[in-house]
Formats: C-alpha cells, sequence, structure tokens
C-alpha cells in the first residue's frame, strides 16, 4: 500500500520549520526565542489542516450570515450555533442558546392567559431561555398578540410555519430575542383583553396595530430569513426607545408601509435607536418606507430594492441614515425615481441631515437625494459592518426569506 501523501502546503511548512530548526541550532544568537518560532510554524501547520477539515463551514457566497452555518449539513443537531452567525447592530441577541430545545407540537391557541404546554404561546412566555423549533408544518392563527419574554428564538428551520390571520409577534421591554424562519402574513389587530406574557403575569392590552412583529422597547433583537407580507399596519416596527437590532435576509411583498423605525418626532427617547437592515429583498407589490427613520442611526447595507411605488428610504427628525451597496431598482413612473424622501421638514432643515449614498447601484432612473457634510465621522455610530459591492447584491440576496430546510442536509 503507497505511503499517504502529504498536501504540498503542509509539506512546504514542515521543511521550513525542520531547516529553521537546524538554523536555530546553529546559530542560537540570531533568534531571541527560536522555541517560540518553531512552535508558531508548527501551530501553523495545525491550523492549516484544521481549516482544511472545517472548510464546509464556509459557503463562500458573500453572505457572512448564511456563509456562517447553512452548509453545514448537520445544522439540526446544531441549532443553537445559529446565534453565534449575527451581524450588524444586534449581532448581540443570543435568544435562547443558552437554555434548552423546546418543541412547538400544537398550533392552537385556545387561551391567550393560561396557554396550553406544547403550543408557541406557552413557549415564548416562559422566564428561561429557549430555543423553540417545530415538530412539524403548521399555520398559527393567534387569538391575540404574541408577547415574548426575554433570551428566546422561534427556529423555523426544518418546517413550513406561518403565523397568519390573526395577531402577530410583540417584543416589549424584553431582551435578546432571535426570530428566523417563519412565514408573517395577515396579521390583524387584537387586544381589549388579557394576554399573558410571563408565568407570574398577565394584563390587559389595549387594541393593538396588526403589525407582523411589533418591537416596544426592546433591545438586541434579530429578525433572519423571514418571508412577510400584508399586514394591517408595519411588516416589522421598532419603537419606544428600541435598539441593538439587525434585520436580515428577510423577504417581504405586497405591503404598504413597510418597516417603522422611531415612534414619533417629539419622542427623542429614539435618538439612541441603532437598527442594521442588512440583505433584506425589498420585492413586488411594496409601497413604502423600507424604511422610515427618525432620530437614530440607521445601516441600510447591501439590500435589494426590486420594488417600490412610493419611495424607498425615508424619514424625519434628523435621523442618521448610511446606505451602502445596496441595488435600487426604480418604479417605471416617471414620478417615482427618488429612493429617498424627506418627511415634515423643509429643505433648509433637512439638508442638515446626514444621509449617504455609498457605493449603491442605481437602476432604470433611480436617484438617491443625499445630505448632510458626508463627512465619514457623520456616520460612525449608523455603522456595523463592512459593505460588499453592490455588484454583489443578487447572490448574497437570493436565498432572501424563509427557506426550505430538509433534515440531513445543507439548509
Amino acid at each position: 500500500m503507497a505511503p499517504p501523501t502529504v498536501p504540498l502546503s503542509l509539506l512546504s511548512l514542515f521543511l521550513f520549520s525542520v531547516s529553521l530548526s537546524a538554523a536555530i541550532s546553529a546559530a542560537p544568537a540570531a533568534v531571541p526565542n527560536p522555541e517560540l518560532v518553531v512552535d508558531e510554524v508548527h501551530r501553523s501547520i495545525i491550523n492549516a489542516t484544521k481549516r482544511r477539515n472545517l472548510g464546509y463551514l464556509s459557503c463562500g457566497t458573500g453572505n457572512p450570515i448564511d456563509d456562517c452555518w447553512r452548509c453545514d449539513s448537520n445544522w439540526v443537531k446544531n441549532r443553537q450555533r445559529l446565534a453565534d452567525c449575527g451581524i450588524g447592530f444586534g449581532k448581540n441577541a443570543i435568544g435562547g442558546r443558552d437554555g434548552q430545545i423546546y418543541v412547538v407540537t400544537d398550533a392552537g391557541d385556545d387561551d391567550p392567559v393560561n396557554p396550553k404546554p406544547g403550543t408557541l404561546r406557552y413557549a415564548v412566555i416562559q422566564d428561561e431561555p429557549l430555543w423553540i423549533i417545530f415538530a412539524r408544518d403548521m399555520v398559527i392563527r393567534l387569538k391575540e398578540e404574541l408577547i415574548m419574554n426575554s433570551f428566546k428564538t422561534i427556529d423555523g428551520r426544518g418546517a413550513s410555519v406561518h403565523i397568519a390571520g390573526g395577531p402577530c409577534i410583540t417584543i416589549q421591554y424584553v431582551t435578546n430575542i432571535i426570530i428566523h424562519g417563519l412565514n408573517i402574513h395577515d396579521c390583524k389587530p387584537g387586544g381589549n383583553t388579557d394576554v399573558r406574557d410571563s408565568p407570574r403575569h398577565f394584563g390587559f392590552r389595549t387594541i393593538s396595530d396588526g403589525d407582523g412583529i411589533s418591537i416596544f422597547g426592546g433591545s438586541h433583537v434579530w429578525v433572519d430569513h423571514c418571508s412577510l407580507s400584508n399586514c394591517n399596519d408595519g411588516l416589522i416596527d421598532a419603537i419606544h426607545g428600541s435598539t441593538a437590532i439587525t434585520i436580515s435576509n428577510n423577504y417581504m411583498t405586497h405591503h404598504d408601509k413597510v418597516m417603522l423605525l422611531g415612534h414619533s418626532d417629539s419622542y427623542t427617547q429614539d435618538k439612541n435607536m441603532q437598527v442594521t437592515i442588512a440583505f433584506n429583498h425589498f420585492g413586488e407589490g411594496l409601497v413604502q418606507r423600507m424604511p422610515r427613520c427618525r432620530h437614530g442611526y440607521f445601516h441600510v447595507v447591501n439590500n435589494d430594492y426590486t420594488h417600490w411605488e412610493m419611495y424607498a428610504i425615508g424619514g424625519s427628525a434628523a435621523p442618521t441614515i448610511n446606505s451602502q451597496g445596496n441595488r435600487f431598482v426604480a418604479p417605471n413612473d416617471r414620478f417615482s425615481k427618488e429612493v429617498t424622501k424627506y418627511e415634515d421638514a423643509p429643505e433648509s432643515e433637512w439638508r442638515n441631515w446626514h444621509w449617504r449614498s455609498e457605493g449603491d447601484l442605481m437602476l432604470n432612473g433611480a436617484f438617491f437625494t443625499a445630505s448632510g457634510a458626508g463627512a465619514s465621522s457623520s456616520y460612525a455610530r449608523a455603522s456595523s459592518l463592512g459593505a460588499r459591492p453592490s455588484s454583489l447584491v443578487g447572490t448574497i440576496t437570493t436565498n432572501a426569506g424563509a427557506l426550505n430546510c430538509k433534515k440531513g442536509s445543507r439548509c
């Protein structure tokens, strides 16, 4: 039997280490710490081997979230590793990474005050961290808002999970939430009734807006690979002091007011809001607010805007908007080519706000009206990751939305 071959790069490193050791022995005074140098070479050999063996962990798509986990065919057993793949301002959202796996077996929502074990509502109100998955495909029609407790992940991978036809998800005054792989659509208002938000507390809820995902005073929130459409108010809204949020890899369609970030012009607590909007596909049937921003700092990076009727990115109350590496395809309507919309302020005021377009690809007559001095220091708090070239946006966003993940194969 022939002896095993050694890869050329490893053999070169080995020969280099041998020759280096010999040189050190012959002239010990030439190298201050010869043992450390040899150890470093050996570590390089070991690390090169590890990188080769772990190469399957990188898909090479240029999407850093997907490249982190999607090529692992054993993702079912390694579900909680997803929590280490976040990017942007919400990258520290760990969700239920450090808790147990909870399996939703019951698609019902019979009692918002005393939910049954096995339901999604029972899982999200618990105090301990939980990584929530689904036993099978299901459509969950909630009777009232799904009010989440901290340190929860809702992970739809491996099943087709729809939250639709009723009130949807509320993230209120809680932290460390991951929402991944859900279909969220046709959300309606709820309220004027009691709803439980923890094992020890329930309270009266007034009428809700009917958002797909409502973030109210929440922090460290990551919404990834969801498909959202046709809700009563916003698809994803973040207000009342929410911050440290990443909205990534989502596919949004058929909706008017897509995303509101910032409660009102007078609510100055939103001045500390930081949101990353990355790798999303804003698709057919969208009208406006992708997003609409107030007060805070917003990094809009490597998204694909293929449809809007009024405008794509807008805002009021002097938000800082850093648009980098996006692809904007304007509608054919010659009066709707502008990407941006400055709301509720005269030009004498908004021209001093900080909105910039850097490396964006403008197609079909799209144009971005920038404002402010454009100094890089103005965007430090609105920068959360390195943008890839806009020419790669199609590849980066090709799998936006809920994925069709099958057990035993790459997702």
